[in-house]
């Protein structure tokens, strides 16, 4: 592993600490232009999301209403009843999002996908650069907000689904996550600027509660007058 991102990694709990735990669940308010644009406004607005953090798996529950979950893995999304009953079901779904653009509508079996794979990406940040085929390097530091935040690129292998192959870490002189930038491939590489911040400590893990995603300018600078995805957690319990 890359320097920085050990030390990444240690100032949010350590690696040791977060490989005693299996799965993450939160509570969920979620907010933002994204939803209504894709066609799924309120869906998951008040919801709860567990990840697996052993393998690529989420869920959110509820689904739309108390009777339905989700149930996503990369190649393979379901949506199921309470008790598991299958409802609906898209194998290959990355494929179904070819040519499109980020105003182009989703059903509800890809928003289960792409609400599955960017909270499992978000909820298992910084340690998945520990994982195997995960590579990472430091560039340029970059200043904002009065202070300089060193970066860390960071390379996916295709056999993770995550927002994009290539994403990039914004860490403090603590080094907690400040800023993670990723351009959404399965919504015409739209690229963004998601923001962090609000930590607490669950069992020895610092995990940020607050979560804001706007549209990234092609000189890396944020465009906040357009709040694309707002995340708010609480309830967070490591199993």
């Amino acid at each position: 592993m890359n320097d920085l991102a050990k030390e990444i990694i240690d100032a949010h709990g350590g690696l040791d600490r977060w490989r005693g735990f299996e799965t993450l669940t939160a509570h969920l308010l979620q907010g933002g232009a994204l939803w209504a644009m894709k066609g799924q406004a309120g869906v998951l607005d008040d919801t709860n999301v567990t990840v697996d953090l052993r393998r690529e798996h989420a869920s959110h529950a509820p689904f739309d209403d108390a009777d339905r979950k989700s149930s996503f893995s990369p190649d393979r999304v379901e949506l199921q009843s309470r008790e598991g009953e299958l409802l609906d079901a898209l194998p290959s779904p990355r494929a179904s999002f070819h040519g499109h653009t980020l105003e182009t509508p989703w059903n509800e079996l890809q928003l289960a996908y792409f609400a599955g794979c960017a909270m499992w990406t978000y909820l298992n940040m910084p340690f998945l650069l520990a994982n195997p085929g995960v590579e990472s390097s430091e560039v340029a530091p970059w200043d904002e907000q009065g202070e300089t935040w060193r970066r860390l690129r960071i390379r996916f292998p295709a056999e993770i689904a995550t927002h994009s192959a290539e994403q990039t870490l914004y860490v403090d002189a603590q080094g907690l996550l400040k800023r993670h930038d990723y351009d959404v491939e399965i919504a015409g590489n739209t690229p963004g600027a998601h923001y962090v911040s609000d930590y607490v400590e669950v069992q020895g893990i610092k995990v940020p509660t607050r979560r804001r995603i706007y549209p990234r300018q092609p000189d890396g600078q944020p465009v906040t007058d357009l709040l694309v995805v707002s995340i708010d957690l609480d309830n967070i319990v490591l199993k």
